[in-house]
């Protein structure tokens, strides 16, 4: 499995201390861990697995079963979303504040490097399928597939 890369520094994400203030206004106890946690994901711009935010805590006094508990509180929270590629285990990335957009992902098949895609379906289509099938409240979750450059 393909290891992720940290951000670019042109790319900005939350800084800590605002990730810090969410946590204080939903009521949770801010820890350590979950700082630590924090800080993995807003420094990686693809899904990680849990296996990964525990190997870049660096020594940081967190063990595996602390990062579950506190990945799924995160994703209770609102603060992380679950992805799963299908490749055997659940990947999460954290999600800006008040941020109501979704992407996809194209995931190679080999490595499982995944490339984050901003480019979505037009409205109309979610609304037209809607319509036709009259469902309420219709979103659509996207992945795709192949084989990346490394790996041809």
């Amino acid at each position: 499995m393909k290891t992720t890369q940290p951000l670019p520094a042109t790319e900005t994400r939350a800084a800590l201390p605002a990730l810090t203030e969410r946590l204080r206004r939903r009521s949770r106890k801010v820890t350590g861990q979950r700082l630590a946690v924090l800080d993995v994901l807003r420094r990686h711009a693809q899904p990680l697995t849990i296996k990964e935010v525990f190997a870049r805590l660096d020594g940081r006094n967190c063990d595996l079963a602390t990062i579950y508990r506190s990945i799924h509180l995160l994703e209770e929270m609102g603060m992380v979303r679950r992805f799963n590629f299908g490749d055997g285990g659940d990947r999460f990335e954290l999600v800006p504040e008040n941020d109501q957009r979704h992407h996809h992902h194209l995931v190679c098949i080999e490595c499982s490097a995944v490339v984050r895609i901003h480019e979505c379906f037009p409205a109309e289509l979610e609304e037209r399928v809607a319509r036709a099938n009259r469902f309420k409240a219709v979103t659509h979750r996207l992945d795709f597939f192949g084989v990346c450059p490394r790996c041809q």
